[in-house]
């Protein structure tokens, strides 16, 4: 016996070896903390950046996630296009910048956020010039992005690319910046982009391209190919100067100054070498840059104070001007350095911006704010549903994007509580929507669910 119980203590001690902790190999933990810092960045920025659901006329972008049936109706309707985006929370009270091709025709919104909140969203600008967008809802103390300084980005750097692709909400990837201030595409009339290899696909659209302090260098606009480690972000000064016009005027008008540039090359080293300004080839009679002494042969090698490589550093920085704004630059005529201010002006035929932004929507009709008619539930179908008698009131009618319908709330639902409260008729659901926002449980067929409204979104 003794002999057995040794004989046992000895394999017990060979089958259960000693569990050593794991042990990072050398070198491994300068990737180890950028991990960590990654994944720090990434839930600091995630709550801020939405996922919008869109309905829309149906010549929407291919950037768009195509999400048929989401808002209940049939996958085969024709008449309609829906789709999904992103955008990022850059105020408090819930503006949000995206995408303008996320948000082109749309017809609704639904704008939902990290937390699982739903709201109606409406568009208060939009710039196709360099297919940006500002978005409404209406809701206090969100957590929100922070813009960065774009033109402090250095190639090289790390990024990460947060939004929802193919639908897949708060999706985070990572890269490098594999350029700056791209331009010269073709794809849009203002182009300043951000290149980045971090993965990009339809869906991301309207998302953030983030650096590793948390700050929104630019947003998520396109890619050149699927997995082709190309996407372009359109960049963040772009979008300030965007959203600062249409937070005031619900429009964006761009400085104009009416001359013609070109890049100089090596066989017009007359004007200088190649990359050191652009060369004015024409100046527009009666334009702003003819009242400020422009001429053909100049070159332009500082706007704003910054240097001039070539044109497309003239639209980038014009892009970044409304009207009647000053513009400075520095010109070599003739071996001359020349200071000259120009102020922008209008395009032909441009009117000028209005001096408010779009007013909010009007209250929502109906008995309850939610546009929904609703009347004491028949006690032949209460029967049929098995709802006992005296409990219920059924919804006759739904007002089509408003509140109920953004819900997916239906003719022939069965409002069987209101904010957990037994319904015993209709002053019981008015009641509860005093305060403007209501949590329903409701009956459809056999089945039920609670669902939460709230009139223009209130918190």
């Amino acid at each position: 016996m003794r002999r057995s119980s040794l004989l046992l203590a000895l394999s017990l001690s060979v089958a259960v070896p000693r569990v050593a902790l794991a042990q990072a190999p050398p070198g491994a933990e300068a990737a180890i903390q950028l991990g960590r810092v990654f994944t720090e960045v990434a839930a600091r920025a995630l709550p801020s950046v939405v996922t919008l659901h869109v309905e829309s006329d149906p010549r929407g972008d291919q950037q768009l996630y195509d999400a048929p049936g989401f808002w209940g109706g049939s996958p085969e309707q024709p008449q309609r296009r829906h789709g999904s985006g992103s955008g990022v929370l850059l105020r408090a009270d819930g503006v949000i910048v995206t995408n303008h091709h996320v948000v082109d025709g749309a017809t609704r919104i639904q704008v939902r956020l990290r937390d699982g909140r739903s709201f109606a969203g409406r568009v208060l600008g939009s710039d196709h010039s360099a297919d940006l967008a500002v978005v409404k809802i209406e809701a206090r103390g969100l957590p929100t992005a922070r813009l960065g300084d774009s033109d402090a980005a250095s190639v090289g750097e790390w990024v990460l690319a947060i939004g929802a692709p193919f639908g897949l909400e708060a999706t985070v990837t990572h890269g490098v910046l594999s350029a700056t201030g791209r331009g010269g595409l073709g794809v849009n009339e203002v182009e300043d982009y951000l290149q980045t290899d971090a993965s990009i696909n339809p869906g991301n659209s309207g998302g953030a391209l983030i650096n590793l302090r948390g700050e929104v260098l630019g947003i998520n606009t396109m890619v050149v190919g699927r997995g082709s480690g190309i996407g372009f972000a359109v960049s963040a000064r772009i979008v300030q100067q965007v959203m600062r016009q249409v937070l005031a005027t619900g429009r964006v008008t761009r400085g104009w100054i009416g001359l013609h540039v070109q890049n100089i090359t090596p066989d017009l080293g007359a004007f200088g070498a190649p990359g050191s300004g652009a060369l004015v080839s024409a100046v527009i009679g009666g334009s702003p840059a003819a009242a400020a002494g422009l001429r053909p042969s100049d070159v332009i090698v500082t706007m704003d104070g910054r240097p001039v490589r070539g044109r497309n550093d003239v639209t980038r920085t014009l892009a970044t001007h409304a009207h009647a704004e000053a513009v400075a630059m520095t010109v070599l005529r003739d071996g001359q350095r020349l200071n000259v201010s120009v102020t922008t002006g209008l395009r032909p035929g441009e009117a000028p911006p209005p001096s408010a932004p779009p007013p909010p929507p009007p209250a929502e009709p109906g008995p309850t704010g939610f546009g929904i008619t609703i009347e004491a539930l028949p006690a032949n179908f209460a029967a049929r549903l098995g709802v006992p008698a005296g409990l219920g009131v059924i919804i006759m009618e739904v007002w089509r994007g408003l509140a109920a319908d953004r819900a997916g709330l239906r003719p022939g639902d069965v409002i069987l509580e209101a904010d957990r409260q037994p319904v015993r008729g209709t002053d019981d659901v008015m009641a509860s929507a005093r305060d403007g926002r209501a949590v329903f449980l409701i009956r459809r067929g056999m089945g039920q669910e609670y669902v939460g409204l709230a009139v223009g979104n209130a918190q």
